[in-house]
């Protein structure tokens, strides 16, 4: 390790390797201060790892259901060691290619956790020396640094909940050796969905427990029980509360819920997956030596990343806007591009409000949900256009309008998209949808609302037939016909 650099980022994950690679691919001297795996929580414990398992439990549903469509596999099985396995494969060799691509960039790599001693100055313990152990640190100078400490799982006092060997949050709960019979989950957002929808695809017997009245909150209110139903072998208690989990008969554990109405209820499960939600890590790497201003929401950074000290960025779900990996790409190129900007200019770039000319727009950054169907969307649901003043035009139809969705799934299978227009411009405001491909097709929605074109825009383009989502263009039509 070197005294000096140019910029410092702390935290491997995917807002810091990104603002890494593109920092060094621009002749910054770099150095990337990571305490546990490159790659973070998205490539290691999150994002791709379920997605691996999800993927093999849409195989093992998808040969169950082959006979249905002319296809018959006889003794059909599962292993969940080879799907673990085939996990850890995915996970290690995406891992050497961010190594690969830190090392083009020229990126210097430390293990170790770092914390900010002043703008300009951080205080690094190797994880390999006994400075990791609590022995004196090295410090370096740097003219930039970028926090991107990323989140963890949140778990709240609800007695019995934690240090108990039953309840796992969604890193644990990706180690499992076996498929427990009864799963309980509480929470019904992104996390918790997706992994009832892995293990219920397996065999197990989940309960989901919200505390909202709807799964997946942000989800268009016409939608979310579309996905609900679409999985018709999970149990949902909605609008509940969990007020403890105690010791079961056997083996297993009693949650405990009061409902929206008052009365109290229980559900046994071998299992409990606290899949409750992420909080920042705004602690434990200085940000309260410096007067960063940062709240339980995360840090507080504007338009270019830029946080209310001069001389220090933040990015990814440490921002606490948008927990997820892609949002955390775009966070972090437009940290680096103002980063570049202000380092070539100066401390005046700063002062003048000068610097990068990219800053984020957070009016269509996708989400999706990748369980079983998938569900996705964009920009605004019609509830919120409604709230921001908008008068709406809507159009919903079902999937099994789609000669494709039809052919691959059958007519009683659940899906639809939606489209949210401005009725008085005619601007596309949001695009949703449950169904299959969903994850694969909401980039165009993006581009709709990032290039604001309007219905009539939209009824001109000649999408691809037979294809499930272009019912996004008939809903434009049937919108347009409303006119």
């Amino acid at each position: 390790m070197d005294s000096t650099y140019d910029v410092v980022i702390i935290g491997g994950g995917p807002a810091g390797y990104r603002a890494a690679e593109t920092l060094g691919n621009l002749g910054r001297k770099v150095l990337l201060v990571e305490g546990a795996l490159l790659g973070g929580t998205c490539l290691n414990v999150g994002c791709v790892p379920t997605k691996t398992l999800l993927n093999s439990a849409k195989l093992y549903v998808h040969a169950l259901e082959g006979e249905r469509f002319g296809v018959k596999a006889e003794s059909v099985s599962f292993d969940l060691g080879k799907m673990m396995a085939w996990k850890r494969e995915v996970v290690d060799k995406l891992r050497a290619g961010i190594a690969a691509e830190m090392k083009h960039a020229k990126v210097e790599v430390v293990a170790g956790s770092a914390t900010i001693v002043s703008p300009g100055r951080v205080s690094i313990a190797l994880l390999e020396s006994p400075a990791g152990q609590g022995s004196a640190a090295n410090t370096v100078g740097c003219r930039a640094i970028l926090a991107c400490t990323g989140s963890s799982p949140m778990m709240p006092p609800i007695p019995g909940l934690r240090d108990n060997p039953l309840v796992l949050d969604s890193t644990g709960i990706l180690e499992v050796t076996a498929v427990p019979k009864r799963l309980c989950v509480i929470g019904g957002g992104v996390i918790g969905v997706e992994f009832a929808s892995l293990f219920s695809s397996l065999g197990s017997q989940v309960t989901v427990v919200e505390m909202m009245d709807e799964i997946v909150p942000f989800m268009d209110a016409d939608l979310a029980p579309v996905l609900r139903r679409a999985m018709p072998a999970i149990k949902w208690k909605l609008g509940c509360k969990v007020t403890s989990i105690d010791k079961g008969p056997g083996e297993g554990a009693t949650l405990r819920y009061s409902t929206k109405e008052g009365a109290e209820e229980s559900v046994e499960a071998d299992l409990i997956l606290a899949a409750i939600g992420r909080r920042p890590n705004t602690e434990g790497w200085g940000a309260d030596k410096i007067s960063l201003d940062r709240s339980p929401k995360g840090v507080a950074a504007d338009a270019r990343m830029r946080t209310n000290v001069p001389g220090i960025w933040a990015a990814g779900d440490l921002v606490g806007k948008s927990q997820l990996a892609h949002s955390a790409y775009r966070m972090a190129e437009v940290a680096a591009a103002d980063i570049d900007a202000v380092l070539s200019t100066g401390p005046e770039a700063r002062e003048g409000h000068a610097g990068g000319d990219q800053i984020m727009r957070w009016d269509a950054i996708p989400w999706a949900v990748y369980s079983l169907p998938e569900a996705a969307g964009v920009g605004m649901t019609e509830k919120e256009a409604t709230s921001r003043g908008f008068s709406v035009k809507c159009a919903r139809i079902p999937l099994r309008a789609s000669g494709r969705f039809a052919a691959e799934n059958g007519f009683q299978a659940q899906g639809a998209v939606k489209l949210v227009s401005d009725a008085a411009t005619g601007r596309i405001l949001g695009l949703h949808g449950v169904g299959s491909y969903a994850s694969e097709a909401i980039w165009g929605g993006v581009a709709l609302i990032e290039q604001e074109m309007r219905i009539k825009d939209l009824v001109e383009l000649v999408l691809p037939h037979p294809t499930v989502w272009e019912l996004v263009r008939d809903a434009a039509r049937q919108i347009a016909s409303k006119s």
